[in-house]
């Protein structure tokens, strides 16, 4: 009970919905002696606003982490939850609709289509998602813009570098306003200028606020993020806040060397 005119009891503000939820989380592949277990009981939570980098060798379980976390592949077992939902119940349909609004993709290998304009290769997303065209060139240019490229919109991608492409890909990624950007080995298919200039846009939007996962064996991408996870043998052996390079003028001259 309270007394008249002081303060009743400090009501704790409610955590945070964490927009990556993993619990307890494994991905067995085959069955019998012959089966691999390339993900282990994995807990992981990453809230809004973060810039994550999961990081380990190869035959870590990273990539297999990459495809459940991009819902690309079901967990054998555990629990994902993006955004507060529950996908392990979704059919094929619900999934890639989820995937589709929920989450922005950048792969190693840019994945744009050829005979499309940059404008046109960012729209995409917008066109699977039902947007009338006006509106979907309007957020094409915008994202196109936030990436650098707003110059570049009606040139090919064989009309654009390597470094460009993947800027494209960035934007296609964020067009939709995606609650996670996941890119897998976003630097992996260009020179240390090309990175360089990946690496600003993606240190960039997570200053604009964007919540960002990084799956890389470089050590030059994850120094990017403000936290690494680390993977072995398909569990987390180390979870740790880190300056990002951002953030460190030294490092930051360091990295856009050549």
């Amino acid at each position: 009970m309270s007394v008249v005119g002081l303060p009743g009891p400090t009501v704790p503000a409610p955590r945070p919905v964490p927009v990556i939820h993993l619990s307890k989380v494994s991905k067995t592949f085959g069955a019998g002696p012959t089966a691999v277990r390339a993900v282990r009981e994995v807990t992981l939570r990453v809230h809004r606003g973060e810039f994550v980098a999961i990081v380990g060798a190869s035959g870590s379980g990273k990539s297999t982490m990459m495809n459940i976390l991009a819902l690309l592949d079901n967990p054998t077992s555990g629990r994902y939850r993006i955004d507060g939902v529950d996908v392990g119940d979704r059919d094929e349909d619900e999934l890639a609709a989820i995937r589709n609004g929920r989450i922005g993709l950048v792969f190693q290998a840019f994945n744009l289509l050829t005979g499309l304009t940059a404008l046109r290769n960012v729209e995409l997303p917008l066109v699977y998602a039902g947007v009338r065209r006006s509106e979907r060139e309007e957020r094409a240019r915008r994202a196109l813009a936030t990436v650098g490229l707003g110059r570049r919109a009606a040139h090919l991608p064989t009309e654009l570098s390597g470094g460009e492409q993947q800027r494209v890909a960035v934007a296609r990624a964020i067009v939709n306003d995606p609650a996670i950007l996941l890119a897998d080995e976003p630097t992996g298919n260009l020179d240390s200028l090309a990175s360089a200039s990946v690496l600003g846009v993606l240190d960039r939007l997570h200053d604009q606020g964007r919540t960002v996962v990084v799956i890389t064996h470089e050590h030059d991408v994850a120094v990017h993020a403000e936290r690494v996870v680390e993977m072995r043998d398909g569990r987390i052996v180390d979870d740790h806040p880190q300056e990002p390079v951002s953030r460190n003028p030294v490092l930051a001259a360091g990295a856009r060397r050549p």
